[in-house]
């Protein structure tokens, strides 16, 4: 069975950082789209960063310049580090790994910010 295992998130000041990581299991995890999402209380879920096998990174502007993905294939991990948070950056986080029909979520990490 697939999993996707997420770790890292807490509680933190505003302009404080966190690094979030996800390590995959049962997966050719180098062939996978790999990104993070989240969803804040009220909101729709939302793409934050997407980080394809070969290709471009993306980001959603609001957090272009303080947030990094990145992976390790040889730990089947991805990253997400987060810089100069922000209290709007409060939420639940969500690793995700894509790949032709195959879409696999993780169970989610909540990250607050908060003085």
């Amino acid at each position: 069975q697939v999993q996707l295992v997420e770790s890292g998130g807490g509680l933190v000041q505003p302009g404080g950082s966190l690094r979030l990581s996800c390590t995959a299991s049962k997966i050719i995890f180098y062939t996978y789209t790999v990104g993070w999402y989240r969803q804040a209380p009220g909101k729709q879920r939302e793409l934050v960063a997407s980080m394809p096998a070969i290709g471009t990174i993306e980001y959603v502007d609001s957090v272009k310049g303080r947030f990094t993905i990145s992976r390790d294939n040889a730990k089947n991990t991805v990253y997400l580090q987060m810089n100069t948070l922000k209290p709007e950056d409060t939420a639940v986080y969500f690793c995700n790994a894509r790949f032709e029909l195959d879409d696999f979520w993780g169970q989610g990490t909540q990250v607050t910010v908060s003085s």
